[in-house]
């Protein structure tokens, strides 16, 4: 079946709101992304800690008591500006009376817009951190959406936001404009958690050990070192598309000829030997991974995506919210909220390609009376 046969693409994008200039989720997405992307580019740049060396003969003990505070210290004042250096080293310096200060640690600062070091992810902020100098930090949970909202440089945004234009409308055309919200930051956020997982892991491996042992597939980057980007949330967008459109032909590079679904498996095969391999950013596509997971799992399950908007109002036509608001949860010829909900579970479960001419149109006068209800 051509991609244009499909319900989902060929609709009128059914997703938009007369509120907000009437752009869909997929364009205020993208507006977001690179707003930050601006704004950050006209604010401060600051020092941001990626990674922190105890040197060799600092003792445990003064180790621990400089994490506990006990101990005072005493950071070094970078003379390099965060505006014109990507990368420096600041030393920790122990202070204690009647004796000169001790060197007893050196930090590695980078180079951070203002607004990206206050979003982006690490396994350090996700969890606990006592950086020697710097102090303590945990749990900052707000990240794990924040960090999706940032981008390293022009390339790295404009890339992501090509991903984000060609590939959000199809899963936002099928799944509606909240749950697709839902589905993209869920994606997102899936890469985080497996990100923190292999980070986490293979920190515990490499103390526990001493360094000795090695499992393929853990990470073994400084727990400090940040994560940013939308990659993940793409990632789960094209793996939903593909599900949703696998042989719609497009273009790798703008050059190559392939279809959807074999350019979604080619990415995820190299997001898994990345990591496997510990390949040149390997905790990047190990969130690639994750997102991927995840846009797998909830395309197949949009069921699953109902329950996080309801609170907030009318969410689609198969939402019991809006049944229970009052809403039209049927199309105009009087189908039943049962009836769309079986109609849904069979695109879901056979593809749109398997319904009637009627299921079809019942499809779609329920879609245009969700557009014009209340």
């Amino acid at each position: 079946m051509a991609s244009h046969d499909r319900e989902y693409w060929r609709a009128p994008a059914h997703t938009a709101s007369p509120r907000g200039f009437g752009w869909t989720a997929t364009t205020w997405l993208i507006a977001i992304c690179i707003a930050v992307f601006v704004i950050d580019g006209f604010l401060p740049r600051q020092w941001v800690v990626v990674a922190s060396a105890w040197q060799g003969d600092v003792p445990s003990e003064v180790r621990r008591r400089v994490l506990d505070g006990e101990l005072v210290t005493q950071v070094a004042k970078l003379e390099v500006d965060p505006s014109r250096a990507a990368l420096a080293e600041q030393a920790v310096f122990a202070l204690r009376q009647n004796s000169p200060p001790q060197l007893i640690a050196v930090n590695t600062v980078q180079s951070m817009p203002f607004l990206q070091k206050w979003l982006y992810f690490s396994t350090s902020t996700a969890l606990y951190s006592s950086i020697p100098g710097v102090g303590t930090s945990a749990l900052q949970l707000w990240r794990a959406i924040g960090f999706q909202f940032c981008h390293a440089d022009l390339n790295h945004i404009v890339f992501n936001m090509i991903g984000l234009f060609f590939f959000g409308p199809i899963a936002e055309r099928y799944l509606g404009a909240k749950r697709f919200v839902a589905f993209y930051l869920l994606c997102g956020v899936a890469g985080a958690l497996l990100y923190l997982m292999l980070n986490f892991g293979g920190f515990v491996m490499h103390e526990v050990s001493n360094g000795r042992v090695t499992i393929p597939g853990l990470l073994l980057n400084d727990p400090d070192m940040p994560l940013i980007g939308a990659s993940a949330g793409v990632f789960g967008v094209i793996v939903a598309a593909a599900r949703l459109m696998p042989n719609a032909q497009v273009l790798l590079f703008f050059l190559i000829p392939m279809r959807l679904i074999t350019l979604a498996y080619g990415l995820v095969a190299v997001a898994v030997a990345s990591v496997l391999f510990r390949w040149s950013n390997a905790g990047g596509e190990a969130a690639h991974l994750g997102g991927a997971i995840a846009g797998w799992y909830f395309i197949r399950n949009p069921e699953r995506l109902k329950s996080i908007f309801d609170l907030l109002g009318r969410v689609d036509p198969s939402s019991p919210h809006f049944v229970g608001k009052g809403g039209r949860h049927a199309a105009a010829r009087g189908a039943s909220a049962g009836e769309i909900d079986r109609i849904l579970d069979k695109v879901r479960g056979q593809g749109i390609q398997s319904l009637t001419n009627r299921e079809r149109e019942t499809l779609r006068e329920a879609t245009r009376e969700r557009n014009e209800g209340p």
